[in-house]
């Protein structure tokens, strides 16, 4: 209520604090960022994670994230599990623990399923770069109707694109076709579909990852959140200029 300007991260939660509060202060939208400098794909490495994962001439679909049901990876797994053999060169690469972790790992054992769909555990963060690499695309099960994940970024950011659901903070960064894959959110189905569908074309998986690298390096590097914030500043101090 007091702010002379306020920072959201998505049009979203910028719509529902204004519909809760009323009049705000001056406001920017800013969704999050990432470092290039840290999230740069290069062919070395992804030739290299590929071979010791024993994926070289797989078409892999990645995910990274917490294990837990807010994210969707469970349903995803279930869902994706007796269908995946339509595609038979697709392989999930899961990173990342939590709570579901050790019921999605059994799962897929009882399915025999384990060379189809790899659950790497917990690993630091400084080796989660050169597992995005070895990514073909990935995919977002599920979000919120107001968050910006962090994950979209860094994965865009690595030329590998996101079959991801259609909440408005997503769409704003993600164009169908274009720089990520987008289905209903909440439609399960259509989540799976999707991702089956891009595991076939692999011209594609390039276009549309490079095209996500070149958007994230033309607008969603930290440094134009920094100008975004430097040009609000500029503004509020403009207007409590003006009023005094």
């Amino acid at each position: 209520r007091n702010c002379a300007g306020i920072v959201f991260v998505s049009r979203q939660f910028q719509r529902e604090v204004q519909a809760h509060f009323g009049t705000l202060a001056q406001s920017i939208v800013s969704p999050n960022a990432v470092d290039i400098s840290q999230f740069s794909p290069t062919q070395t490495e992804r030739d290299r994670v590929r071979h010791e994962l024993g994926l070289a001439d797989r078409v892999v679909c990645g995910y990274i994230g917490a294990f837990v049901h807010w994210h969707g990876i469970d349903w995803f797994v279930r869902e994706a599990v007796d269908v995946m053999t339509r595609e038979p060169m697709l392989t999930l690469l899961l990173v990342g623990d939590g709570r579901l972790y050790d019921e999605i790992r059994v799962l897929v054992a009882e399915k025999g399923a384990s060379d189809r769909i790899r659950l790497t555990g917990r690993v630091p963060h400084d080796e989660v770069v050169s597992l995005i690499a070895a990514m073909d695309f990935a995919v977002l099960p599920d979000s919120n109707t107001y968050g910006s994940p962090m994950k979209l970024f860094e994965l865009m950011a690595m030329e590998v694109a996101v079959v991801a659901p259609d909440f408005d903070p997503v769409c704003e960064v993600t164009k169908d076709n274009q720089t990520g894959w987008l289905f209903p959110a909440k439609d399960r189905r259509a989540c799976v579909e999707r991702v089956l569908g891009v595991a076939s074309q692999r011209d594609v998986q390039k276009r549309v990852g490079k095209a996500a690298r070149e958007y994230i390096v033309s607008h969603r590097q930290w440094k134009n959140n920094v100008e975004q914030m430097l040009d609000l500043y500029e503004q509020v101090r403009g207007d409590n200029r003006g009023g005094a």
